[in-house]
């Protein structure tokens, strides 16, 4: 696997000096969220541009790091429609970006039916499902005209909230240019959690093969309620992914989530020797 971080769980720097520090740190691709990084510069209408798209690449490349994922984690089932529109117009600014930048995919999550991107229980409707699927089947229409991958993060206080509900909006989509990014605790719950190896099996099972890349990080149950801890700080399996990923997945993209200045070398050295292990 090439391990990786996000970039905005690093402390604040420059570019160049946070990616010399994220090279220091022993890892080899990064998590990029324009927004967190530069300071809402992702929402700056004219400032993707192919200069600064090289810039970026150019920097990581210094250090010998890949760009794992662009992150664009707007709500695409706002049901505003101007509010919408401009959710539209962001997710192909980033497309185009990514096209320029060179990384593996442009990563978002499934958002939730109301203008605030709260959970609500109507996330888990059929008919959220539907309308989450038509706006993204536009923002992969794009990334397939710009030759760029567009990746779902399956989160269950989103729309797409489990492996069969990733899996139905892949085969209705049914294009090359959308993929999965896996992150497991994501699709855990106080309600569901007892289940964590049922849902890891269900996700090798039915999103394998459209796995581009995966997030890992840690839960606990605190008070009745699930918390996300650093890798290894808490309870989650992931001797079953491992070995999938050793198998089929040569060389796939793996970032840390959740981690800070404390805790990044722990949670590295907790997944190197659980994946070598695996």
């Amino acid at each position: 696997m090439i391990l990786g971080i996000r970039a905005h769980d690093t402390i604040q720097l420059p570019l160049e000096k946070r990616a010399e520090l994220i090279q220091e740190l022993g890892f080899k691709c990064v998590h990029l969220a324009l927004y967190k990084v530069f300071d809402k510069l992702a929402l700056n209408e004219g400032a993707l541009t192919p200069g600064l798209a090289m810039h970026i690449r150019r920097t990581f490349e210094k250090y010998d790091l890949d760009i794992a994922v662009l992150g664009c984690y707007y709500n695409l089932a706002n049901p505003n429609e101007k509010q919408l529109e401009k959710i539209l117009d962001l997710y192909k600014k980033h497309i185009r970006f990514a096209s320029w930048l060179g990384c593996g995919v442009v990563g978002t999550e499934t958002g939730a039916p109301n203008e605030i991107y709260s959970f609500v229980p109507e996330c888990h409707t059929e008919e959220s499902l539907q309308l989450l699927i038509r706006n993204l089947r536009s923002v992969v229409e794009y990334a397939e005209k710009m030759g760029v991958t567009v990746a779902i993060e399956p989160v269950w206080r989103n729309i797409v909230s489990t492996p069969e509900r990733a899996r139905q909006v892949l085969d209705a989509i049914n294009s090359p240019n959308l993929q999965i990014i896996l992150d497991p605790v994501n699709l855990l719950s106080e309600h569901n959690f007892m289940d964590s190896d049922r849902i890891m099996e269900s996700c090798i099972e039915l999103l394998g093969p459209d796995i581009a890349v995966v997030h890992i990080k840690d839960f606990r149950i605190v008070d009745g309620r699930i918390r996300s801890v650093p890798a290894g700080y808490g309870q989650m399996n992931y001797g079953p992914l491992f070995r999938y990923l050793k198998e089929k997945k040569p060389f796939i993209h793996v970032t840390l989530e959740d981690t800070n200045p404390d805790s990044h070398t722990q949670a590295r050295n907790y997944v190197e020797k659980l994946y070598n292990e695996a």
